[in-house]
């Protein structure tokens, strides 16, 4: 979402880092590429005159034009800049001091409030809670019957009463379930509408007059732009926002929205959500830092461990370490460890999180989704002993491997060689050799 922006930032340091010494006028051109770069990316203009202005005050002064290193000074001057713009700190969901926890979802209608209820119930699972999910929008019986659906493949049980019964009454049979089966967490998916009107919002101070919610989310497509400030708005007017989702965030959007909200509304950002999977990780905690260094091209290494963290065993991964590092790893050990991958999240999001692999992954040197999807393919289409076993693949095994795949002979041809060059390279590496990741990624491409 922050690519042009992220480009565009980087673009204004890179000339002031070559520079060397700095003076005022060399910063106030650079403020002056900041503030079209945040125009550009749709951020609300009375923020954007605020930013630059700190910025400016901050960056002209003795202490920076004076420093060594002034052009890494004025980055970090910006980058705490937006820190702040985001929200400084991560604001975790809220505990009912007696349970259960109740986190009502509001929004307009097609902003993912219900694929984002199952995926906040999936992501508060992983920390060891037991949500209860709660059909409360009665005007879309379809909504009813994809978050029962979606409740069946995460196995995360779905209060619903159809849509004979009032929402309020539905979420607060819902609460008195969750007591009984002891569930510390109720997530109540409410209707929306394509436009705010009294009727919703009349509905949804009702369902919150009932139930007196922990948390009260508005959940919203950044897709919209600057719309979803005043959404925002009136949706904190009316229920008392407590917490913003920010969907789709992988689109096309330009990002302002995101950089607004907090400053103009005063509510923070409480998660990031990312595709319409809801099995995979693709709803984040909110953290102003690492977003900040997501934008200026830094990273965020942090997020990423997290990841790994839910998805990878600790133990087995040791274990395919060493066999990799000896070079004796196979095609099952690959393939456990691509799937794994996988489940980290969108590969171009995934490698966007790697200091200095963001541009990379954008210019598409790497592997891509495609290519993964082809190689994991190849690998099903063989027998297991051919997976541990890859010298035994000739001619006829390698024809049978690529009818089962869909794939050219030559494909399973070039895979089994590109496998056996990174066999080698882990295991020069496993001797202490130094290998360049951006060249094993090509290796399998």
């Amino acid at each position: 979402m922050f690519e042009s922006l992220s480009d565009r930032l980087q673009n204004v340091f890179q000339k002031l880092g070559g520079k060397g010494k700095l003076t005022e006028d060399d910063v106030r051109e650079a403020m002056k590429q900041v503030r079209i770069a945040l125009l550009e990316a749709d951020v609300n203009l009375k923020v954007v005159k605020e930013f630059v202005a700190h910025v400016t005050e901050q960056a002209i002064g003795e202490e920076v034009m004076k420093s060594l290193t002034p052009s890494q000074q004025v980055i970090k001057i910006v980058h705490n800049e937006l820190i702040t713009l985001l929200g400084t700190a991560n604001v975790p969901l809220g505990e009912a001091k007696v349970g259960p926890t109740v986190i009502m979802l509001v929004g307009l209608q097609g902003s993912g409030k219900t694929t984002h209820a199952a995926k906040l119930a999936l992501f508060l699972r992983k920390k060891n809670k037991r949500p209860l999910l709660v059909a409360a929008d009665i005007y879309r019986p379809a909504a009813i019957t994809q978050l029962e659906a979606l409740g069946r493949q995460l196995n995360i049980p779905v209060h619903a009463e159809g849509t004979d019964t009032r929402p309020a009454d539905i979420a607060r049979h819902a609460i008195e379930r969750a007591r009984h089966d002891s569930h510390n967490y109720v997530i109540v998916d409410t209707a929306g509408r394509l436009q705010i009107d009294d009727a919703l919002m009349a509905e949804l101070e009702e369902i919150s007059a009932t139930v007196g919610p922990t948390e009260t989310l508005l959940v919203v497509d950044a897709m919209i732009g600057q719309e979803a400030v005043r959404v925002a708005e009136e949706f904190h007017r009316r229920v008392a926002l407590t917490g913003i989702i920010f969907t789709k965030i992988d689109g096309d959007a330009r990002g302002g929205a995101a950089l607004s909200v907090r400053s103009v509304t005063g509510v923070p950002i409480k998660f990031l959500g990312t595709g319409e999977k809801v099995e995979t990780n693709t709803l984040e905690a909110f953290h102003p830092d690492r977003l900040a260094s997501r934008i200026l091209g830094m990273g965020d290494v942090l997020s990423l461990i997290e990841r790994a963290e839910q998805v990878y065993d600790a133990e087995e991964t040791r274990k395919m370490q060493k066999r990799l590092l000896k070079g004796s790893f196979d095609f099952e050990d690959f393939l456990t460890s691509m799937q794994q991958m996988r489940q980290l999240g969108p590969l171009q999001q995934i490698l966007g999180m790697i200091p200095g692999l963001d541009k990379v992954a954008r210019g598409q040197e790497l592997v891509s989704e495609k290519d993964l999807k082809r190689i994991e393919a190849i690998i099903f289409s063989m027998t297991r002993t051919e997976r541990r076993n890859p010298d035994i693949i000739k001619a006829s095994r390698k024809e049978r491997i690529a009818r089962g795949s869909g794939t050219q002979i030559h494909e399973v041809t070039a895979l089994i060689s590109q496998f056996r060059q990174m066999q080698r390279m882990m295991k020069k590496m496993g001797k202490g050799g130094q290998i360049d990741p951006r060249e094993l990624m090509r290796r399998m491409r």
